[in-house]
């Protein structure tokens, strides 16, 4: 179960961050509208795939995902954009996946 959530927030990501990227792109360095409507379908996409997630609660599931954005935004950019984080980027990133294993992972009573 853990494995399958983890493929699905990475999943997740990639739809959000890159949706985001697409509707920059196309907004900001004046692509166009085709990369912001292919940004708009990767944006629909991501929160299709945050569904799929075994936990039920939205808010748990929202939240930790926001560790997982911040960590994979960074990626992101060092894959695509050439940024390179400083330590203060990495350390930021780190306690945000952090929270991530505490809220998802974290043993809890089954009515949680």
């Amino acid at each position: 179960m853990v494995t399958r959530s983890i493929i699905l927030f990475i999943t997740a990501a990639v739809f959000e961050i890159g949706g985001a990227w697409l509707v920059w792109q196309g907004v900001r360095e004046h692509r166009g509208w085709l990369w912001v409507g292919a940004g708009v379908i990767a944006l629909g996409l991501y929160g299709f795939f945050a569904t799929l997630q075994p936990d039920a609660h939205f808010g748990r599931i929202l939240a930790a995902y926001g560790g997982v954005f911040v960590a994979g935004s960074l990626v992101w950019g060092m894959a695509v954009d050439g940024f390179r984080p400083d330590r203060w980027d990495v350390a930021g990133a780190l306690i945000c996946l952090a929270g991530v294993a505490v809220i998802m992972y974290a043993p809890r009573a089954a009515d949680g």
